[in-house]
C-alpha cells in the first residue's frame, strides 16, 4: 500500500536537497538564512511523522516553525543564482516547443483524477494500492512525479540536477510567501476553535438594529471581505463570519435562503483576497515569478474590480436571499 506520509518524505528530501545547494551557492548574499528556512521546512515535513505517532516531543517542531518565521519575517532570506538557463534560452526553447509546454501541467489533474477514481478501488491481496482516505493527495503527489518525467522527455533533458537547479530558484524567488496560505489557513482554524466567531456575532447582534435586513447583509459581506483581508484566505474568514452572522442573524433570525447567503457571502470573501497582500499564493507569488518591478501590481490592478463585486455581492444578496 502506498502511504501518503511517503510523499511527504519525499517532499521533505527535496527541500533539504535544495537547502544544501543554497548552503553552498555563493552568489546568495543570505544563503545561512536561505538554507536554513528551507532546511528546517523540509526536517520538518520528515520530522512530523513521530510526532503525530506520538514517538517523538512536538516542542522541536513548534522551535523550527517559530524558527522559519524569523527568519521569514527579519528578511534573513535571500535568493541566489542557481545553475539553469538564461532567460534568451528559455524563450528560444519555449517558442520551438509551442504548446506542448502546457503538458506537464494538465498531467498532474489528469493523474490525479485517475488515483482517485479508478486507482481507488485497486486491491492487492485485499489491501487498497492507496491509502485509504489519502487517494487524493497521493493522486497528487503522483502526478507531480509523472509530471516531471514527462517535461524531461519533453525538453528531452537526461540530469536530474537540473529540474532540481530550476525548482530552488522558483522556491528563491517565492520565498517565505509560499507558506504564507497555509500559516493563514492554520489561523482560521485557531479562529474557530477559540470562539471568535461567537464573540463577533454577539457585539453584532447587540449593535445592529433589529430587522435591518440590508445591515446585516452589509455587515456580513464587509465582515467577510474584511476577515479575508486580515487572514489572506475566505475559507478561514468563512467560519468565523458566518458563525457570527450569516447563520445566526441572516438564516435563522431573518430566514435568509441558506445557499444563496453562503454562496454570495463566500464571493464577497474573495473580494478581499483581491486587495491584500497576505494572499500571498494569489497576489505576491505571481509578481515574484514573473519579476514585476512592483510586487503591489496585482493589487492595485484588481482592486476595481474587487470593488465592483462587491457592490454587486450586496446587492444580489439583498434581493435574492429574503
Amino acid at each position: 500500500m502506498i502511504k501518503s506520509e511517503w510523499f511527504y518524505w519525499l517532499i521533505g528530501a527535496i527541500f533539504l536537497a535544495m537547502a544544501g545547494q543554497m548552503l553552498f551557492d555563493r552568489s546568495n548574499p543570505k544563503r545561512f538564512g536561505t538554507s536554513a528556512f528551507w532546511g528546517l521546512l523540509g526536517t520538518g515535513f520528515i520530522y512530523s511523522t513521530w510526532v503525530l505517532n506520538h514517538q517523538a516531543p512536538a516542542q522541536p517542531l513548534g522551535l523550527a516553525v517559530l524558527v522559519t518565521i524569523c527568519l521569514g519575517g527579519f528578511n534573513l532570506t535571500g535568493r541566489g543564482n542557481p545553475r539553469t538557463t538564461s532567460p534568451a534560452e528559455r524563450e528560444q526553447r519555449a517558442a520551438r516547443l509551442g504548446n506542448k509546454i502546457f503538458i506537464p501541467a494538465l498531467v498532474i489533474p489528469v493523474v490525479a483524477v485517475i488515483c482517485s477514481t479508478l486507482v481507488k478501488a485497486w486491491r492487492i491481496d485485499g489491501k487498497p494500492v492507496l491509502e485509504s482516505g489519502a487517494e487524493t493527495v497521493l493522486g497528487l503527489g503522483i502526478g507531480a512525479i509523472v509530471a516531471l518525467l514527462v517535461a524531461m522527455v519533453i525538453v528531452r533533458e537526461r540530469n536530474p540536477a537540473v529540474p532540481l537547479h530550476a525548482g530552488r530558484g522558483m522556491l528563491e524567488s517565492m520565498g517565505w510567501a509560499l507558506l504564507l496560505p497555509q500559516l493563514l489557513a492554520i489561523l482560521g482554524a485557531i479562529f474557530q476553535a477559540a470562539g471568535v466567531g461567537t464573540q463577533v456575532g454577539t457585539i453584532v447582534n447587540y449593535v445592529l438594529p433589529h430587522r435591518q435586513t440590508f445591515l446585516a447583509v452589509l455587515v456580513y459581506c464587509l465582515g467577510m471581505a474584511l476577515f479575508t483581508a486580515v487572514m489572506g484566505n475566505a475559507f478561514a474568514a468563512f467560519p468565523v463570519m458566518t458563525a457570527a452572522v450569516g447563520w445566526p442573524i441572516l438564516i435563522q433570525q431573518m430566514h435568509g435562503n441558506a445557499p444563496c447567503v453562503l454562496a454570495v457571502g463566500m464571493l464577497a470573501g474573495f473580494c478581499g483576497t483581491l486587495c491584500t497582500p497576505m494572499a500571498a499564493n494569489f497576489n505576491l507569488v505571481p509578481a515574484a515569478l514573473l519579476e514585476l518591478k512592483d510586487q503591489y501590481g496585482p493589487i492595485k490592478a484588481q482592486l476595481p474590480t474587487a470593488g465592483g463585486l462587491f457592490v454587486c455581492c450586496v446587492a444580489i444578496m439583498s434581493l435574492c436571499a429574503f
